[in-house]
Parts: C-alpha cells; structure tokens; sequence
C-alpha cells in the first residue's frame, strides 16, 4: 500500500487500525480522516532530527496553512514543535487552542495595521516581516506598546525549486520576501536595525513545495548564509536564526519518490556549520517549517458515491457526494491522487472512470481516469489517500456546500475533532 498505516482486510479499507467503512457509516461523508499517531511520528522525525545534527536550539515550525484546527495545535505543541501562522484567524486557533504563542512565527506578505495589533496582543514570538512597510508598521504599533518585538526578516534568495510555479516562491520576482539579489535585502538590514522598536533576530526563505532532496535548500542555504555574511561586514552584525522555510515532498501515488527527511535534515545542518565556518561567521540556529509532509500521510477523505454515468464510446464518470469544495487541489493544480473503493478494497479495477465532485462546474474533478471495480454504484465508498494537507485548509462553501468533518483516529479508535457544518451555520452571518 502506499503507506503503512493504511492496509486491505476482508475486503475493506482500513486506516490507522480503523475500518473504513465504518467509519463512513458512523459519522456520514464526505468526511476527513487524520491518523494521530502518524502526525505524532512525523513532528519527532524533525524535532529529533534537528536535536541531533544542528545547533542547539533549532526547531521544526508547523506550517498551519496545511492543515488548521484546534486539535492540531495541541498535538504540535505536545511535541514540542513551534507554528507558522499566516493569519488572525490561525493566531486565534492556536491560542484558543492553548498553543504557547511565544513559539508561534507571523508570516505574511501582507499584514494589516489590525493584524499587526491583534499578533501583538496574543503576544506572537516573532514576525516574519516581508517588505519595508510592514517594518515601519510593525515598529510604530510595538512602539505604541512600549514594546520591542522579535523578528526574522522574509528574503527571497533567487532559488528555483523546480517544482509547479504556483508554489514556487524563492525566486527573486516573488510576491514574498525581499530579493538578496537587488541589494533592496541588505537595505532592509538596514532598516530593520534602525528600529528601535524591533530586534532582528534572523532572516527567512522559503523556496516551494513538493521538494524530494536537500539539494534545494543546500542551494538556499548557500545564499542566505552568503548574505548574513554580507549583514556581517556591513553592519557588525551576526544573525541568529537561519529559517529555511518548508516544502519537503510526499508520496501521493505509486512510482512517486519517497524522501529520507532525517537524512536530508543531516545534510543541510552539516552544510549550515561547514559553510558558516568558511565565511567566518557564527553558526545560526536552524528553523524549518513543515506542513504538508507533517500531515498529509495523516488524512484520508471518505466518499459516498452517488450516481455512475457511462457514455457509450467516450468515458465515464463516478460522482460522489463531495468535490472541490473539500478538495481543491485537482482544479487548481491537476494533483494526482490514489484513489480506492474502501467497501471493495479488493476488486480488480477493471472500470475507468473520473472521480468527480457534485458541484456546478465543469472542472469539479477529483481524479480523473481512476480505475473502480466494474460494479462501483450508487452507495460504494470511495477513499481519496493523503488528502491531510490543503484539504480542509481550503475547503469552501461554493454552492452553499457545508465542510466536512475531521475524525482523529488512533489505534483503531476514533473521535470527533471539528463537527460537520450545518445548513444554520451557512447562514449564521446572514442578515435577512
């Protein structure tokens, strides 16, 4: 099977010890699935890993934007992982949620005067400040405190991850971060250390998503440490905090590469202390941002099928009672998944088929051209694997669809971690 906590029984699915179907039965679909055991697995791959090869004090940052809900903030912060937070909205999850906001690292490329203020008062550890009006913004709001915040300063280091552009976001025309190549990075420095409002404690990049190697972020370091030794000479100053950002790749369909991320953290730590040592500068603490590879081998989606149209001399089609509006990333990316029919998990599948959602759209595709045993119909399950990242997290409402759930499932056992959306709470905020 494509991972090890999936697995086929007596004919069905089973997924973190749990069959299936029955969960299908038990909580209706469509519905998300998260296995806790493996996020546990996957935060202690990084912690251990960074504890082991790079310098004390470095961390593994949870990238919300893949998954946000209040459950996942207690699990992170249980194993000791920090959270990269994007907006007001993650910030309020994950102190509502108990998360110690001290670990908790703003990013963004555009914060307002009332996100700024709203970080502030949760008392968010540091900003990742992207461009020069957000550091005037953010020294005259902490200035109004009475306070100094702790910052790391977003550039862009030129690096293309080789990966899809909509998610490659280290080149130096990027809508993020401040480019090291224009010299418009060293003049931040600049502007960041005249604050006094601020303390600049490190510089940030990120390059892209779905990276399968430490080449990229050897490549990225190489850069960055490049230029913290440029801060060096011009201003005497050594930074603390190197953050490399996220992005390692996972496998969402057979023949796709698995990645040794321990392995591949060894390697960019040793390059961090081997190159810092040839610029003659401090050895910066690390910090990575993991997301999708934290949760997305945690989460599979659970469908209901609902109606099966063959078209006699073209295709096929399976529809299912969710979409895109849990499931995004086929209409925005063409995203390969695996996909099974959990209640006949052991049937040839001799009958092509694109998976496809119940919205009025065209492009409302899950998969296409899935092989579905020949009797797939109305009432089959259908599991969607590795679905934890950038479901949920961009799930929408079009069509006046409510969101699924999220069950946690752990040895076997499940329990509910955000409740199915009711056709009240669509209208919740309506003024009629």
């Amino acid at each position: 099977m494509l991972y090890d906590n999936i697995e086929i029984k007596n004919g069905r699915l089973y997924f973190a010890g749990a069959d299936t179907v029955e969960l299908a039965e038990k909580y209706g679909t469509p519905l998300y699935l998260m296995d806790e055991n493996r996020i546990r697995e996957r935060c202690r791959e990084y912690k251990s890993a960074l504890d082991s090869f790079a310098l004390e004090g470095s961390c593994a940052i949870y990238a919300s934007k893949a998954c946000s809900f209040g459950g996942i903030y207690r699990i992170i912060a249980e194993e000791g992982l920090g959270a990269d937070v994007v907006s007001a909205g993650e910030i309020f999850t994950a102190k509502s949620a108990g998360f110690p906001m001290e670990k908790a690292y703003f990013q963004g490329n555009n914060k307002t005067d009332a996100d700024i203020r709203f970080a502030l008062d949760c008392g968010v550890g540091y900003f990742v400040c992207d461009n020069f009006e957000e550091l005037d913004a953010l020294d005259r709001i902490a200035g109004e405190r009475g306070a100094v915040q702790k910052i790391l300063l977003r550039v862009t280091p030129g690096i293309d991850p080789h990966t899809y552009d909509e998610v490659a976001t280290g080149k130096v025309d990027s809508k993020f971060g401040i480019a090291v190549e224009t010299g418009q990075a060293l003049e931040a420095v600049k502007s960041a250390l005249s604050k006094k409002n601020l303390s600049l404690e490190g510089i940030h990049c990120h390059v892209g998503s779905m990276v399968f190697d430490s080449d990229v972020f050897i490549r990225a370091a190489a850069v960055m440490l490049g230029f913290a030794a440029e801060i060096k000479k011009v201003f005497g100053f050594d930074i603390k905090i190197l953050d490399l950002g996220g992005g390692y790749g996972v496998k969402y369909y057979e023949g796709q590469g698995n990645i040794d991320i321990p392995a591949n953290i060894k390697q960019v730590a040793e390059y961090v202390a081997e190159k810092s040592a040839e610029l003659g500068i401090k050895t910066p603490s690390l910090r990575l941002e993991p997301g999708r590879s934290i949760v997305a081998d945690a989460g599979v989606t659970l469908y209901t099928v609902g109606s099966v149209k063959k078209i006699t001399g073209y295709k096929n089609y399976v529809s299912i009672d969710g979409g895109m509006t849990d499931n995004p990333r086929y209409a925005l990316y063409e995203s390969r998944y695996t996909v099974i029919t959990a209640n006949k998990a052991d049937a040839e599948p001799r009958l092509t088929a694109d998976l496809v959602g119940r919205c009025c759209e065209s492009g409302d595709i899950i998969q296409p051209a899935v092989g579905f045993p020949v009797d797939i119909g109305r009432g089959d399950i259908v599991a969607v694997l590795t679905t934890g990242a950038y479901n949920y997290s961009m799930a929408s409402n079009y069509n006046r669809i409510p969101r699924p759930p999220i069950v946690i499932v752990k040895d076997g056992e499940s329990r509910v971690a955000v409740k199915r959306e009711s056709l009240e709470n669509l209208i919740e905020n309506d003024v009629f």
